[in-house]
């Protein structure tokens, strides 16, 4: 495990959380919920059918096997769900219905403050991993959107937070407006505190620098700086950046001397999707460095999505952090 991950693990072993893993029937989430045991960092609870779970050949004393089919907890949490959507336009028997989907069961687990947070995507779509949540636990208390980012460990790396960084957004807000890319700065530079433990320095990446090209795409990063600095004055926050100059020391006194931020830049925000998820990947494949997520942000708990090729490692990893992020989260 990479530095980072061993100060996940320490951490959540500190203060452990309750946590679903709501893919009880994917034998990648079982090599996971194994190994979090066996490394006391978290409890657990495991969705799908109980029976089959229970007889894999996975040591999984400990955890909690819950089937949504057939528990006693179906009918009181179908209730729930009734009157949290109600107003939306659902019927009791709606939920009843929905009630019996793993991840619909497993929010309203964290909704009814039985979990402290969720794990799932290894074999569900992003969507469906976020609509229940969305839905039932919706957005942070003064968070405006939902969006997500990487942690990204790099071997060997002068930059960063000794060669960590976080990616935002390479997930999820596809084409963010100047106002949205400004929350997702602000918010990621929370989550860099929260999680790395370092102080956050935020370069709004784009392909020009203090103006150096002018025109739509670059006008909307520059804009977005001017609005993260309203939202989080405190935050150091600069752009619009080249990558370069948000990490060198010698281009940014070329390019931006003064600048607070660049040549030191840890959070990395990138002006779209394609961007951010060519970015991370780039960063992954050609420098070799280990990437944690998608982890999101904003939710009202911490949820967070798998990507469906992940490894019974990731989702390890993944689980850790989420009871590092349930640490500091107020309850839903």
């Amino acid at each position: 495990m990479s530095a980072f991950l061993d100060t996940m693990v320490a951490r959540a072993k500190a203060d452990k959380q309750t946590i679903v893993l709501a893919e009880g029937d994917d034998e990648r989430t079982l090599q996971a919920v194994e190994r979090l045991l066996a490394d006391d960092v978290a409890k657990v609870i495991i969705l799908g059918d109980a029976d089959a779970i229970a007889a894999s050949p996975y040591r999984l004393e400990g955890a909690e096997l819950i089937d949504p089919h057939t528990s006693d907890l179906q009918e009181e949490l179908a209730l729930e769900l009734y009157h949290v959507r109600r107003a939306k336009g659902m019927t009791a028997e709606a939920a009843a219905e929905l009630i019996r989907d793993v991840l619909y069961f497993g929010v309203m687990l964290v909704k009814t403050g039985r979990a402290d947070g969720m794990v799932a995507g290894a074999c569900h779509a992003t969507g469906d991993v976020l609509r229940p949540c969305l839905q039932i636990l919706k957005t942070a208390p003064g968070t405006k959107l939902v969006s997500s980012f990487f942690i990204m460990v790099v071997p060997d790396c002068e930059y960063g937070a000794d060669g960590t960084f976080l990616f935002a957004d390479c997930g999820l807000e596809v084409q963010p407006d100047a106002e949205r890319l400004a929350h997702i700065a602000v918010n990621s530079a929370q989550s860099f505190r929260t999680l790395v433990g370092a102080e956050p320095f935020v370069a709004m990446l784009a392909h020009s620098t203090y103006g150096s090209a002018s025109n739509d795409d670059a006008n909307k990063v520059v804009e977005a700086t001017r609005l993260a600095h309203e939202l989080a004055p405190q935050e150091a926050i600069d752009g619009e950046l080249q990558l370069d100059a948000a990490l060198c020391t010698e281009v940014a006194a070329s390019k931006c001397p003064g600048s607070s931020v660049a040549g030191h830049a840890n959070v990395l925000v990138f002006p779209d999707l394609d961007a951010g998820n060519i970015g991370y990947k780039l960063v992954q494949r050609l420098a070799k460095a280990e990437a944690y997520g998608p982890i999101t942000q904003g939710i009202a708990a911490p949820v967070n999505d798998l990507s469906r090729g992940c490894t019974a490692d990731d989702i390890y990893g993944v689980a850790a952090i989420t009871c590092v992020q349930a640490q500091d989260h107020p309850s839903a």
